[in-house]
């Protein structure tokens, strides 16, 4: 079920009168409506797959007990902790990745001049969200191995936990000491959380709905035609990418951190502001946090962190965007992405540069940012615009086809919309969409926060207006980071 779809508001408002309405007084009523409304949720795409999510459930909620009840016993432990990552990694591997090694493993005696059939390959349909809800589990495991964690015993609470359906298919990724001790909480109905969600909700559609959505078209128009384009309409059309993505992606956790705000539970920050990065270390302390938290705590401390030799410290900082990019996707295309940033990544960890934006924001104590934030914010933004080129792609030729183009075809040709509408109103809903979300940089999840009800309602009508403006049926609805 899609958050921008009809079913969808009709299904939350059912939902959340019977939470507050008929199970308020009993906790484990309210965690059992929450596993039947995340499952109908799920199963809206392919109820088969609701299986999955059933058996990592069980699987994870029997080793955490496992896990720690052999605490003492490293050796036994650790087993009971591979067996978890073992499953889950292998639900993953063969529902993302086996077409793609097989395929790559005939690429490669292709290239040797062994021909091989492709009988091998499978019809596997991707289970949305498959990647992060098996992350999610994990991580519960995890927690207890490494005793930040008491598993629970209440296996309504854990199956909420894992299905929570506001963010069950993109995130933010939960780790347990955040939502499961809320969801074994009692919550009670709090007025100023539930609007502050309805708000976020709203900034969230606007995201999607206006900016995103309505860039979807000329974005795909320019990737699907590269070759006809002169440089001035590619470069436009990667940096208009950049903001589709930052507006499918932000917009829909908005959405799951409002609609979480509606049942009384508070999930994580995905978004701060990313494009307002100082460097490519801040970007990524910004942009989808979640999974970049998750595999800092469960890959990259592991590996060692930044606690050895400069050379291990700089292996684990390429392992760690390698994976980060074959996570996205089974395409070579991610797994290049990923080593770009590491590239970018490396000269700022070893300028020990990595940890100077961790608690500010831009013009952090002023109204206007310094002549050298905008250079470094500029810089940044083209940096990773430059690796959306890959992540946009279809593949690892594409792509460096596309950048070929942009560098021997300097012509400059005035873009036309696909569909015939006016590009100049593009321009100025991005122009306002940045001086919007600089104006409120400082937190995330208040976008409304303004005392003057005047400024309030002058804002509220201007979203509902481009919302109508820009508004096209045509547009495919999906979100993008549903196919990872």
């Amino acid at each position: 079920m899609l958050f921008n779809s009809l079913q969808f508001l009709i299904f939350l408002p059912i939902v959340y009168v019977l939470y507050w309405f008929v199970f308020k007084k009993n906790l484990k009523y309210q965690n059992i409506l929450v596993i039947i409304a995340s499952y109908v949720f799920y199963g809206w795409w392919d109820w088969r797959f609701l299986f999955l999510i059933l058996f990592s459930t069980i699987l994870d909620f029997y080793l955490g007990q496992k896990i720690y009840k052999d605490r003492d016993n490293t050796k036994r432990a650790r087993y009971w902790l591979w067996l978890s990552v073992f499953f889950n990694i292998g639900l993953l591997g063969f529902f993302k990745y086996y077409n793609f090694f097989v395929d790559s493993f005939i690429e490669m005696f292709l290239a040797m001049g062994y021909e091989m059939k492709s009988t091998w390959t499978l019809r596997i349909i991707l289970p949305v969200g498959i990647s992060f809800y098996t992350f999610q589990t994990m991580s519960y495991s995890f927690d207890i191995y490494y005793k930040k964690l008491k598993p629970t015993k209440d296996f309504a609470a854990f199956a909420a936990f894992v299905a929570f359906f506001p963010q069950l298919v993109a995130g933010p990724i939960e780790r347990a000491s955040n939502l499961l001790s809320q969801i074994t909480t009692k919550r009670y109905f709090k007025y100023n959380q539930a609007t502050d969600g309805l708000k976020l909700i709203l900034w969230g559609f606007f995201k999607k709905l206006v900016i995103a959505d309505s860039l979807a078209p000329i974005v795909d128009d320019i990737f699907a035609n590269y070759g006809t384009y002169p440089a001035s309409t590619l470069i436009l059309g990667v940096c208009l990418f950049s903001f589709q993505l930052y507006g499918d992606f932000s917009g829909y956790s908005d959405i799951a951190i409002g609609t979480s705000k509606l049942f009384g539970i508070e999930l994580l920050s995905n978004f701060r502001f990313p494009y307002f990065s100082r460097n490519i270390a801040e970007f990524w302390k910004r942009w989808h946090i979640s999974l970049s938290n998750w595999f800092k705590y469960y890959l990259y401390i592991p590996l060692g962190g930044s606690k050895g030799s400069r050379l291990k410290s700089m292996r684990n900082v390429v392992i760690i965007f390698l994976v980060s990019g074959l996570w996205h996707g089974a395409n070579w295309t991610f797994v290049f992405w990923g080593a770009v940033h590491s590239l970018m990544y490396i000269p700022v960890f070893l300028l020990n540069s990595n940890r100077k934006y961790l608690n500010t924001s831009i013009a952090e104590n002023s109204l206007f940012p310094s002549l050298k934030e905008i250079v470094q914010v500029l810089i940044t933004f083209l940096l990773v615009t430059f690796s959306y080129i890959f992540f946009r792609s279809l593949t690892i030729t594409e792509a460096f086809n596309y950048i070929s183009q942009i560098t021997t075809d300097f012509r400059y040709e005035a873009y036309s919309h696909p569909m015939g509408y006016r590009m100049v109103d593009y321009y100025i809903l991005i122009a306002i969409f940045i001086i919007y979300e600089y104006i409120i940089r400082k937190d995330e999840r208040r976008p409304f926060n303004f005392k003057n009800p005047v400024v309030r309602f002058l804002i509220y009508a201007l979203i509902i207006m481009s919302t109508l403006l820009f508004y096209d049926d045509g547009v495919n609805r999906s979100f993008i980071y549903f196919q990872f």
